[in-house]
C-alpha cells in the first residue's frame, strides 16, 4: 500500500510530526481493515464519498451524532470544531491520540450508514 497523501496544513493549522505519524497510522489501519470502506483523500477520510475524519493541526476532527459530540465536549474529551467561524454541532476536535481510532470508527459508522429508508 502506498503512503496516503494528505495535507498537513489546513486553515493555517500546522501539524507536528507526531500528529502526522499518528494520523498516517490511523489512515493505514482503517484502509486495510476489511470491515471499513475507507477512501483516503487529500481532505481526509471518506466513506461513500463523504468526509468523516481529517487532521487539522494536531487534532483529529470527526463527525459524530450531535448527542455524542455534545457529551464528549461536556466531559472535556473533545472541543467544538469551528467551520466558517461558527461552532459545528456534529464535528469535534480531539487531541488525545489514544482516542482517535475509536472515534474515527464511530464517525465512519455514523457518516457511512444510509439514511433511514434510503436503501429501500
Amino acid at each position: 500500500m502506498s503512503t496516503p497523501r494528505w495535507s498537513t496544513r489546513r486553515h493555517g493549522a500546522v501539524t507536528t510530526d507526531a500528529a502526522a505519524q499518528a494520523y498516517n497510522s490511523l489512515t493505514i489501519e482503517m484502509a486495510e481493515d476489511e470491515d471499513y470502506d475507507v477512501e483516503i483523500a487529500a481532505d481526509g477520510l471518506l466513506v461513500r464519498g463523504r468526509l468523516f475524519a481529517f487532521l487539522e493541526g494536531d487534532d483529529l476532527v470527526v463527525e459524530l451524532p450531535e448527542a455524542r459530540a455534545r457529551d464528549l465536549k461536556a466531559r472535556g474529551v473533545a472541543f467544538a470544531f469551528r467551520a466558517a467561524g461558527r461552532p459545528s454541532r456534529d464535528w469535534v476536535r480531539v487531541s488525545d491520540r489514544q482516542l482517535w481510532p475509536e472515534l474515527a470508527r464511530e464517525a465512519h459508522t455514523f457518516v457511512g450508514e444510509p439514511a433511514v429508508g434510503g436503501e429501500s
